[in-house]
């Protein structure tokens, strides 16, 4: 997935793929980005989601991104340029693997979200998961 791919504005987070790009960061180019789609998720979470991709990409290098797939699960995703010798692959596997573990509750919390607000999934449906 390309640096635009990601990061553009203008077609309102969408990749080719039919998955929506929720926010991710950018180590190259020092920039956040967030979906303004999901304007109406809490700040407090905002904020939260911030902290996260900006730590990744500060720790690991490259580009870090949360993606909703098109069931509405939540993908954490990561890749860097091809000459990037700073980039670290093992540390970005282990560094996903605990923010799942760690952030388990938010990123569940986030794919219920997305079912409910952007799917229009009903409450019962998914509680009977």
């Amino acid at each position: 997935m390309s640096n635009s791919a990601v990061f553009s504005n203008n077609d309102n987070g969408m990749l080719k793929d039919g998955r929506v790009v929720l926010c991710g960061a950018n180590a190259y180019e020092k920039k956040y980005y967030f979906n303004k789609k999901f304007s109406k998720i809490p700040e407090s979470i905002q904020k939260e989601l911030n902290i996260i991709c900006v730590l990744f990409t500060e720790e690991v290098g490259g580009l870090f991104y949360i993606v909703f797939d098109e069931d509405g699960s939540v993908s954490l995703e990561t890749n860097a340029d091809d000459d990037d010798i700073y980039y670290d692959e093992i540390s970005s596997g282990l560094l996903i693997g605990e923010i799942r573990r760690t952030r388990a509750e938010l990123l569940e919390s986030l794919s219920i979200y997305y079912r409910m607000v952007i799917l229009g999934e009903k409450p019962e449906d998914l509680l009977n998961e």
